[in-house]
């Protein structure tokens, strides 16, 4: 089968940015040091360092969403050509897609159509605040097409699986016609199909000579195409380099771990058990005839596709989704009618999505010690004050956090630092 090539619009002008000396201190403590870097257009760079080095603040900053703090030696600058333009209009040709953004469409409820929110893209906007030109709307369907999206012009953007909210908001950062694309992990989350469909997409944009800074924590989630290479570590710049024959070749090979094997273990009490379970989100069904039991002891994986029903079971499992009429589900120790919430108590939820519900609490700056308690009440922030329980138990598993990331102590950082 004869592939199609993908067509994009013709990029920017080529936009060129330098920062010298820059630091930003947050909550008391540096994320960035002595910054200098110059990025010119044509150049695509990788941004390699572990989770905390600074990668996603120096992002930000390139995206003009941070400014540096103060030291009288820092300066940032944007240049087209020999012209020097301001911040204001070096946004506009700037297009930043992290966690942080797919969150915020989850966090508001805003369920635009992939039509409209692509949109926004040309707009420079979140949301739609004017009607779409015919001229745009003939932009928006070309990206559409260039990244198999058509299908789901109409579809609500919430409705999506991962994987199509990811690429969905790809496209609506290339809509905009960037003169850099500033990528936070732009990987995570994603199945090698959606991997590929990304990859064709990046390579398409290389061709037409689009410029990228793309932060990743490893290796292999560094685009083919990338031209430099820099090593973030503690706020500092550590290393930077051109991409050479070698490193392509180390990307490639690398492989992931091999499951660890348990030992097998005699059956245990059943916990949970599932019979004939239908699930249906926003009226489509998720989860069709699903029959499952988990027993004391047992330690699952779930594989599947993005969008194969994954995250909705484990929704299913938690409480927060229910079965349709006719399938049945089972909580050991919860009689029927008994509120949800005392099985959660019980279950430890750990998400993407409720990252983004703890957005109150961001914005309230509340301290990492509290967040890690509401645990103990399955709850997004806490209603009462935490008891002396509450912040031992919190600071107990923070203390063993601290001791085998190696990181610096938590417990006081307000939520958004962390």
């Amino acid at each position: 089968m004869r592939r199609r090539r993908l067509q994009y619009p013709s990029m920017s002008a080529k936009l060129e940015i330098a920062l010298h000396e820059v630091s930003v201190r947050r909550a008391g403590r540096w994320v960035l040091r002595e910054i200098s870097l110059q990025l010119r257009g044509g150049e695509r760079w990788a941004l390699i360092g572990a989770n905390g080095a600074g990668k996603t603040q120096l992002l930000k900053l390139l995206a003009t969403d941070v400014w540096p703090t103060p030291s009288g030696r820092e300066s940032v600058s944007y240049r087209a050509g020999r012209r020097r333009i301001d911040r204001r209009r070096a946004k506009r040709a700037l297009a930043y897609l992290g966690a942080e953004r797919q969150d915020k469409y989850v966090r508001y409820a805003w369920d635009l159509c992939v039509s409209d929110l692509i949109a926004t893209g040309i707009h420079g906007t979140d949301l739609l605040l004017r009607p779409v030109t015919a001229t745009e709307r003939g932009r928006v369907k070309a990206m559409m097409r260039a990244c198999s999206l058509t299908a789901l012009a109409g579809r609500g953007f919430l409705s999506l699986s991962y994987g199509q909210k990811r690429l969905a908001l790809l496209a609506r950062a290339l809509a905009a016609r960037p003169a850099w694309l500033l990528l936070d992990e732009l990987y995570n989350g994603l199945d090698p199909r959606y991997r590929a469909r990304i990859d064709a997409i990046l390579d398409a944009a290389r061709r037409r000579g689009q410029s990228w800074v793309v932060a990743a924590h490893r290796t292999a989630d560094v685009p083919q195409g990338t031209t430099h290479w820099m090593e973030l570590d503690g706020g500092r710049i550590r290393s930077r380099k051109r991409v050479a024959s070698a490193d392509l070749a180390r990307l490639a090979e690398e492989q992931p771990q091999r499951p660890m094997r348990l030992p097998a273990r005699k059956p245990g009490k059943i916990l949970l058990r599932l019979e004939h379970a239908d699930l249906y989100v926003e009226y489509r069904a998720v989860l069709r005839g699903l029959n499952w039991v988990l027993r004391v002891g047992e330690h699952w994986a779930i594989f599947g596709a993005n969008g194969a029903g994954k995250s909705s079971f484990l929704k299913l499992i938690y409480g927060d989704l229910s079965p349709a009429a006719g399938g049945r589900i089972e909580r050991h120790g919860i009689a029927p009618g008994e509120p949800i919430a005392a099985w959660k108590q019980r279950v430890g939820l750990v998400s993407p999505e409720l990252q983004a519900d703890y957005a109150a609490d961001v914005a309230a700056g509340v301290r990492v010690l509290e967040l890690v308690a509401s645990g103990r009440y399955a709850s997004i922030g806490l209603v009462d004050a935490p008891t002396p329980q509450d912040l031992r138990a919190a600071k107990r598993w923070l203390d063993k956090h601290h001791h085998h990331a190696g990181e610096a102590a938590l417990a006081d950082l307000p939520v958004e630092e962390t």
